[in-house]
């Protein structure tokens, strides 16, 4: 058992003085004390200094120093007095059984033996003696019950609290951790679409310089729209991770010719088509479903090597489908990495599915399932 504090011990010190004094007090105006009531007076005291680790033990010598005491004839300092301090040491460190039973033994002894040596009338013995004697006692044992109560009681409290804290810091982490994800994914999108275009656009103009001015105007022009476009994403990115208030960004299918135009600006054959409402999508469902098909067009452009690609966002009743199918190189031109993951996070988050195959190039084929509009 671990050791108990020095508040602790002093507290026990200071009770074990207190109940000393008191019953050699008692004692002492009793007269004719001798010094063997004063050792077991003073041993009653010192009996406590253990209360703490041998509740039981500290109760049982108590009521067998008591029963000593009486059997010297010293003089009379009641039957509870001697041991209501021990009987409440154990009732407060949970014996409250062994406090009863050893408060009825001790006064059924007394009262046998008193009766007995005719110490006292009867009724005298039978009413006030044992009555004061039973109160004393049973206010001993409940009120160190009631301690215990109290103290586990604030145990209880204290740890709820500490659990409450800690899942509260829990959650916090899982905030900060989903934001962060969502802030990659949204970086990841913006600037890696605009990145991969801006590359391709660069490759036009190179190729455009010297032999075609126009086209290579053209495709500077493209380069500086996209990079103004990016930075803009980038600013309300940042914006609304340090402002709450910020207006977030929104991605939206109703952008999705801008990204389109991109594709068919470079050297990929485009072949689009949209079937369905667009405006009938939900928000989430529509930024997830734009934000995998400009993943899987970047893919496209940055690793595909194709020369021509199809298109397809078919808006149903229950779900919103988004295809993209590639002639080029297939899986082994599209690295694993955060793009991939990132449209697995957007579908999974909104409970779709999404799935990637090898087919005569690449295919990309995403399914949301979007509520039901009255």
């Amino acid at each position: 058992m671990a050791a108990a504090p020095r508040s602790m011990r002093l507290a026990d010190v200071a009770l074990a003085i207190v109940v000393a004094g008191a019953l050699a007090l008692v004692v002492a105006l009793a007269g004719a004390a001798s010094p063997v009531a004063f050792a077991l007076t003073t041993g009653l005291g010192a009996l406590l200094l253990l209360r703490r680790r041998l509740p039981r033990t500290v109760l049982a010598l108590s009521v067998l120093a008591t029963c000593a005491y009486y059997t010297l004839d010293q003089p009379a300092m009641g039957v509870a007095v001697p041991v209501v301090a021990a009987v409440w040491a154990a009732s407060r460190a949970g014996h409250v059984r062994t406090s009863v039973v050893a408060s009825a033994a001790l006064l059924a002894l007394a009262t046998f033996f008193r009766i007995r040596d005719g110490v006292e009338p009867v009724g005298v013995l039978l009413g006030y003696e044992t009555v004061s004697n039973l109160a004393l006692l049973a206010a001993a044992i409940a009120l160190g019950a009631a301690m215990r109560s109290r103290a586990i009681a604030d145990a209880q409290r204290a740890r709820i609290d500490e659990l409450t804290r800690a899942q509260a810091e829990r959650e916090a982490d899982e905030l900060v951790r989903l934001e962060r994800a969502r802030i990659s994914r949204d970086l990841h999108d913006t600037v890696g679409h605009a990145m991969a275009a801006i590359a391709m656009q660069a490759s036009v103009g190179e190729e455009a310089v010297g032999g075609d001015d126009d086209a290579a105007r053209a495709a500077l022009g493209r380069i500086r729209r996209l990079a103004s476009r990016s930075l803009r994403d980038v600013r309300q990115t940042v914006r609304a991770v340090r402002d709450d208030d910020a207006p977030a960004r929104t991605a939206t299918l109703a952008a999705l010719d801008d990204v389109l135009d991109v594709v068919r600006s470079g050297s990929v054959a485009l072949r689009a088509e949209v079937r369905g409402d667009l405006d009938a999508l939900p928000a989430a469902v529509d930024a997830a479903a734009f934000r995998v098909l400009q993943e899987a067009l970047t893919n496209v452009v940055r690793h595909a090597s194709a020369h021509a690609v199809e298109v397809l966002v078919e808006v149903l009743p229950t779900s919103v489908h988004v295809r993209v199918a590639d002639d080029g190189v297939g899986a082994s031109g599209v690295a694993a990495g955060a793009g991939l993951a990132g449209m697995r996070e957007r579908v999974r988050l909104l409970g779709g599915t999404l799935e990637t195959r090898a087919a005569d190039g690449f295919v990309v084929d995403a399914r949301i399932p979007v509520e039901p509009t009255p």
